[in-house]
């Protein structure tokens, strides 16, 4: 008779929920995993993102998917809510098993149409004084994020302090997240790293997911995503005609405060994937992942 496993949930078709489904073994697992992966198709090279008017020229070692692939990853392998903003994802690996190690991490790709953003506040923004402001912001928000269901998040300070390149018209920070749930069994800390390209029409923008314990990985390999991402001529942020273009309500300090400059609250469309998820799968790389992981790797359940 075969011992039961629970496993997180791999719907393969159809809606998933996140919540753990019965197998029979782990074989079973194995091969539902497997059968999962086998239906991913990284591909590399330049990749048209035709939505954004923008080219990813994705980097050696590195591998993307397109928006169908990386939507299903995210809802049913990573057990995040659908969200068909998603344009695509970069992950460090041309083998899609990456996606279930817990030493990996990924980039999320979508484009905010808003407008234009003025970078001119870009040299005046006090860092560590909006990070006290998002602190309290999201300290102020967690009793009605408990009330609805969800996780409480901390703040726990800036990872990488922003960063932004006047000439690429590139900015980037990572922020360090920490999200409670009520009876401390789901606890994690996440790494949030952040990159907006600015357009003449919106933003590209790209966040990495990982586990804290990846930020010096992570790190090392921003330089080179960062360089993956252009605009298309004509869409670029030089393009901008003020007389016929929209231009956004807000600065490069809204886009790092994830809409708090905007007085929208912590987390806002502008703060995309660190949305209040039910249960928090943002490190789904080490906590979906890792858990089908130790299935490949014989160790038994807990």
């Amino acid at each position: 008779m075969s011992r039961k496993k629970l496993l997180p949930a791999l719907v393969l078709a159809g809606l998933l929920v996140f919540a753990p489904v019965m197998a029979d073994d782990a074989s079973d697992a194995e091969s539902k995993v497997e059968a999962f992966i086998s239906s991913i198709h990284p591909i590399t090279g330049k990749v048209d993102v035709a939505q954004a008017g923008a080219t990813l020229d994705i980097a050696p070692g590195y591998s993307y998917l397109q928006a169908k692939d990386a939507q299903r990853v995210l809802e049913q392998l990573w057990g995040n809510p659908p969200d068909s903003d998603v344009l695509g994802m970069i992950i460090p690996s041309t083998d899609p098993h990456a996606l279930i190690s817990d030493k990996n991490w990924a980039v999320v790709v979508t484009f905010v149409d808003d407008g234009y953003v003025s970078d001119a506040d870009a040299t005046k923004i006090d860092y560590s004084s909006m990070l006290k402001d998002m602190q309290e912001d999201a300290e102020d928000s967690n009793e009605e994020r408990v009330k609805q269901g969800f996780d409480e998040v901390h703040i726990m300070g800036w990872a990488e302090q922003p960063s932004y390149d006047a000439s690429s018209h590139k900015l980037y920070w990572a922020r360090d997240l920490q999200f409670k749930s009520p009876d401390g069994k789901g606890d994690s800390r996440t790494l949030n790293y952040g990159i907006r390209v600015l357009g003449r029409k919106g933003y590209l923008s790209l966040n990495a997911i990982a586990p804290i314990d990846q930020l010096g990985q992570v790190k090392a390999d921003m330089p080179a995503v960062l360089d993956m991402a252009d605009f298309n001529e004509g869409q670029r942020y030089a393009d901008y005609n003020a007389a016929t273009d929209k231009a956004a309500e807000y600065g490069i300090a809204a886009l790092v405060a994830g809409g708090i400059a905007a007085k929208a609250g912590l987390f806002t469309k502008i703060g995309a994937l660190l949305l209040a998820f039910k249960k928090v799968i943002l490190v789904g790389l080490a906590a979906v992942g890792g858990a089908i992981g130790k299935f490949f790797k014989g160790k038994k359940a807990q």
